[in-house]
């Protein structure tokens, strides 16, 4: 579910790495918003990142 419509943003992996260098694995989540936007000309309900709707990629459905 957190996958921007608009730019393919998703999750991306890595390694939490704790003050004494334990390291174990951990996920970094975008922004993504549930949005009613305007895709060929007619209103859909999509998610997209919060980057892409500040842009102006997202026409916003009224």
């Amino acid at each position: 579910m957190a996958k921007c419509g608009y730019c393919d943003k998703g999750v991306s992996f890595g390694i939490k790495v704790s003050h004494s260098h334990r390291r174990s694995n951990r996920t970094w989540k975008p922004n993504v918003k549930s949005v009613r936007a305007v895709v060929d000309g007619s209103p859909r309900r999509m998610y997209a990142c919060t980057r892409c709707m500040r842009s102006g990629k997202v026409e916003r459905a009224v």
